[in-house]
């Protein structure tokens, strides 16, 4: 069984349609037209393009094309923001904001027409930025699902509380965990595909895979194939197997 996967996009738009050529290449290679594009969530902040990123999935959905989005942590920060200004997601630190530098809510805001989002008053930010979000934004990431099974393979944006059936799992826990699920070497009853936890480059666990390569700091935007629990990155020269560690 196959499905291609794409790691955290945090506002990349020219790196995402560079993953989706890739991912066509390896389509042509195969004859396989059906196969689904998970999306691990994260498509805002940090980035120069959020609004791009979150039109051109929501556009390709509506078109038919067989990607499933699913929702991260900064996706729901920005959701959180757009209700209430004082809104503060019960995943972050106490002493963070949404558009703190670190956080990068204001490019977000930025790439809707915000100005000066993260150095300005929150009330007319706030104000500007409910003005200038289309509905159609909002409601497609308010929809966006929390995980996504198909086969050996399940998908989430952070990871997975270990001992704990991904249906019964926090929403919380799936946008935000690390530990104990990092750390954790036993076997969940699939393969878990995550992003979240920036690393070098995407990495097979045996248990798990991450595909968040950094492209929020810098680094490449993954994108791979799986096949049953075997995963290929896929390189402008093709394929290359992601080894899984002992």
């Amino acid at each position: 069984m196959r499905s291609y996967a794409i790691g955290d996009i945090h506002g990349h738009l020219d790196q995402l349609l560079a993953a989706h050529d890739r991912i066509a290449a390896d389509r042509r290679a195969t004859g396989d037209d059906t196969a689904p594009v998970v999306h691990v969530g994260d498509l805002v902040d940090r980035g120069p393009d959020c609004r791009g990123v979150v039109e051109h999935l929501r556009a390709g959905i509506d078109s038919g094309e067989n990607w499933v989005v699913l929702k991260g942590n900064h996706d729901r920060m920005f959701l959180g923001f757009l209700d209430d200004l004082k809104h503060h997601d019960p995943g972050l630190r106490s002493d963070l904001g949404w558009l703190h530098p670190r956080l990068g809510g204001g490019a977000t805001l930025e790439s809707y027409g915000v100005r000066e989002a993260a150095s300005r008053p929150l009330a007319p930010v706030h104000a500007e930025a409910v003005e200038l979000v289309p509905a159609e934004h909002r409601a497609f990431i308010e929809a966006l699902p929390t995980f996504y099974r198909r086969g050996e393979v399940v998908f989430v944006h952070a990871g997975i509380r270990p001992g704990i059936a991904v249906e019964d799992q926090t929403e919380t826990d799936l946008l935000w965990i690390r530990e104990p699920f990092l750390s954790d070497r036993s076997d969940h009853g699939a393969l878990v595909v995550h992003g979240h936890t920036a690393i070098d480059m995407a990495t097979h666990y045996g248990n798990r895979l991450n595909l968040d390569s950094g492209v929020a700091y810098g680094g490449p935007l993954t994108a791979v194939v799986i096949e049953d629990r075997t995963a290929y990155a896929l390189t402008p020269q093709g394929r290359m197997l992601l080894t899984p560690m002992l």
